[in-house]
C-alpha cells in the first residue's frame, strides 16, 4: 500500500490541490492580489495557488501532527534578498495560512485543538487517496 510518506511531495500536493478544487472550497477575494510573505518579490503566479497552499498545509499536518500558524509561517518562509547586504530568513505571511486552515476546518478536513490544528480522518482519507493516484 502506498502512503503519503512514499510519494514525491510535489506530486502529492498537486493531486490533493486538484481534489480540493473539486470540493468547492472558495478562496478569499484578496488571495490573487497579495504576496505570500515579505521574502517574495511578486505575487504567486499559479492560478491555483490557494489550493496548492491548502494541500501543502494538509500534508504538513499529516506528517507533523499538530500545526499552528507560527510553525507554518516558518515552513513556508524563505530568504529575503536585500541587495548587497547578506540575505536574511523571513517568515511567510500569516493571513493566507490562517484563512486556509479556517477553510479546511469548514470543509471538515482539519479540526482546531487547544494547542494548534490537526488533520481529521476525512483529511487523512483525502491525502491517502491522492497518494495512491500520485504513485
Amino acid at each position: 500500500m502506498v502512503t503519503v510518506y512514499d510519494v514525491v511531495p510535489n506530486k502529492l500536493v498537486a493531486k490533493t490541490a486538484a481534489k480540493l478544487e473539486g470540493m468547492g472550497i472558495v478562496p478569499p477575494a484578496w488571495v490573487g492580489t497579495v504576496k505570500s510573505g515579505s521574502h517574495t518579490e511578486r505575487m504567486p503566479q499559479q492560478k491555483n495557488f490557494w489550493y496548492i497552499r491548502l494541500a501543502a498545509i494538509l500534508r504538513n499536518a499529516y506528517i507533523n501532527g499538530k500545526v499552528g500558524t507560527s510553525s507554518l509561517r516558518s515552513h513556508f518562509g524563505g530568504k529575503k534578498i536585500r541587495g548587497v547586504r547578506p540575505e536574511k530568513k523571513r517568515k511567510a505571511g500569516g493571513a493566507i495560512i490562517r484563512k486556509g486552515m479556517q477553510a479546511l476546518e469548514k470543509a471538515g478536513l482539519m479540526v482546531k485543538r487547544k494547542t494548534g490544528r490537526e488533520i481529521t480522518p476525512a483529511g487523512k482519507k483525502l491525502l491517502d487517496a491522492a497518494a495512491k493516484e500520485a504513485s
